[in-house]
């Protein structure tokens, strides 16, 4: 374990999340086995490795499905709100492991310790909400035409939901959607990434401490781990009636076909390009604030992202200066120090793609107003940090049409009235969070419109990034469509049912259509 990680307390938070230096990746819950290859876990902080995991067969998969379709049966004929009452127990042992989790987030991520105990929160923020909506899984009830009858509809749940998770919020994503699925009856087969491993391996030792003290069956909670041959197994397999993904829109339309070819259900969260319209009625402080946070905030690798700046021409040059001079108080390094505001890049290959769409911003006309570049050095070692960089450019350009998932920025000037700023915000094939910076409420109103941004998440006076449990989260376009979190989100891990109830002594048809014997 590396200095940094000692002086952080990285070897306890493992040794109190059961996290070893070779850790079997999969799981029923209680059980753990692999017979695959090791994944090695390296923190983009200080390049060390922080632990092995070995990666799940075929057969490990068979294995964890068994096991998964088998407590279904049980966990189905649950009550609701007494699977609430586990879901309430989860979210009492993430109070209690909040602070190791938070810090293995950090530091196998690469974000802040503030955003790795932020994403914790988060999970005890969705146990609240599921605990709740445990009794409110409502159905309506209706009138029928014929007489002595009733009509209502119910929802029951699906079975197994299987879940595939990214990087950037590795653990935050898997809670979102399995509170929801258990409190609705489903189990949950759970594939995170190859990159983060570690942290479900640890979420995976917690929910397994509450099954384990409740005597409930293995299967409710299951972890695989591997490449995306281990997710295709999830994405073509009919026991799993649907599949939550988060991440790429390549990888999104994938698994949208391979789920669709056997007519399952996918729940995506993709892509993201979001921009955020400066108006000249904007409060020029906030506007900084919200944007220099959605930009370098996790080092530009949340969904939720600012990626587009789309400012009037009339407040133009302010606005650029502000951020500029805001970028050069920017402290990069050791996202474990609460002094710094950006750390690493995931990997070095997100460092390769940032450097491209720098070099490209620049090839099709574009001008560096902050330049970027990967930093060496002393506490640089990992190779994986690179500093924000902002860039003037046009929204035509191939790379600003591209999601690029590192801390760069892109200027964009318009002249006309908001209406021109919506077009240009929506001018791209993603959708998911889009901001405006207006103090003029026609302005705000026009934005939230039906003809103004066409994202699943439109703000007024915030950023793009950060969002809360209690709205549905999710956008349209090539972002998938997909709504997980908040609102009426949980309809989606169940299947509703029409019942109607003759209680007459006849039988009446309906359309008044007669078949008489």
């Amino acid at each position: 374990m590396s200095t940094i990680a000692q002086q952080f307390g990285m070897t306890e938070a493992l040794e109190i999340l059961g996290i070893k230096a070779v850790n079997e990746g999969t799981s029923t819950g209680g059980q753990w086995f692999s017979g695959g290859e090791l994944i090695e876990s390296y923190s983009p902080v200080d390049g060390q490795l922080i632990a092995k995991v070995k990666a799940s067969t075929e057969a490990d998969y068979e294995k964890v499905m068994q096991s998964a379709t088998e407590a279904f049966k049980t966990f189905r004929l649950m009550p609701a709100p007494k699977r609430g009452e586990i879901v309430r127990q989860f979210g009492e042992k993430l109070r209690q492991y909040k602070e190791p989790l938070g810090k293995l987030v950090s530091y196998e991520m690469g974000k802040s310790y503030q955003e790795g105990l932020g994403e914790v929160q988060e999970m005890i923020d969705i146990c609240d909400f599921a605990v709740g909506l445990s009794r409110q899984l409502h159905g309506l009830t209706m009138h029928s035409e014929r007489p002595s009858h009733r009509m209502y509809e119910q929802y029951h749940p699906l079975g197994v939901v299987g879940i595939i998770s990214a990087f950037n919020f590795p653990v935050a994503v898997w809670s979102w959607n399995t509170a929801l699925a258990w409190i609705c009856g489903d189990v949950c087969v759970w594939k995170p990434s190859e990159k983060t491993p570690l942290c479900g391996i640890a979420c995976q030792n917690i929910i397994a401490e509450v099954l384990r003290e409740n005597n409930l069956p293995e299967g409710i909670s299951c972890l695989i781990n591997g490449d995306y041959k281990i997710g295709q197994l999830l994405n073509r397999d009919t026991r799993v009636p649907l599949v939550s993904a988060t991440g790429s829109t390549r990888m999104g339309k994938i698994v949208a076909q391979e789920v669709a070819a056997r007519l399952g259900r996918s729940l995506l969260e993709l892509g993201g390009n979001n921009a955020i319209i400066v108006t000249p009625d904007a409060d020029i402080k906030m506007t900084v604030i919200g944007a220099v946070f959605g930009a370098v905030g996790t080092a530009g690798q949340r969904c939720t992202s600012t990626r587009r700046l789309i400012i009037h021409e009339s407040i133009y040059d302010k606005v650029k200066d502000a951020i500029v001079a805001a970028y050069g108080q920017l402290r990069i390094g050791n996202p474990l120090d609460q002094n710094n505001h950006v750390g690493p890049l995931i990997d070095t290959h997100a460092v390769e793609l940032y450097n491209k769409a720098l070099a490209q911003v620049v090839a099709e006309g574009g001008k560096i107003l902050v330049e970027g570049g990967v930093l060496t050095g002393a506490g640089y070692e990992s190779g994986c940090y690179v500093k924000p960089a902002i860039a003037e450019a046009k929204n035509d350009f191939a790379i600003v049409q591209h999601e690029t998932f590192a801390p760069v920025l892109y200027l964009l000037k318009y002249s006309g009235d908001v209406t021109e700023a919506i077009e240009i915000q929506n001018g791209v094939a993603q959708g998911l969070s889009s901001a405006i910076m207006t103090n003029n409420l026609r302005e705000a109103e026009a934005f939230l419109s039906a003809a103004g941004s066409d994202c699943g998440i439109a703000n007024v006076n915030i950023g793009t990034s950060g969002a809360e449990i209690g709205g549905a989260f999710g956008g349209e376009k090539e972002t998938g469509g997909g709504r997980e979190s908040g609102s009426d989100a949980w309809k989606v891990y169940m299947r509703r049912q029409t019942n109607t109830i003759n209680y007459s002594t006849s039988l009446p048809l309906a359309q008044g259509i007669k078949f008489d014997l």
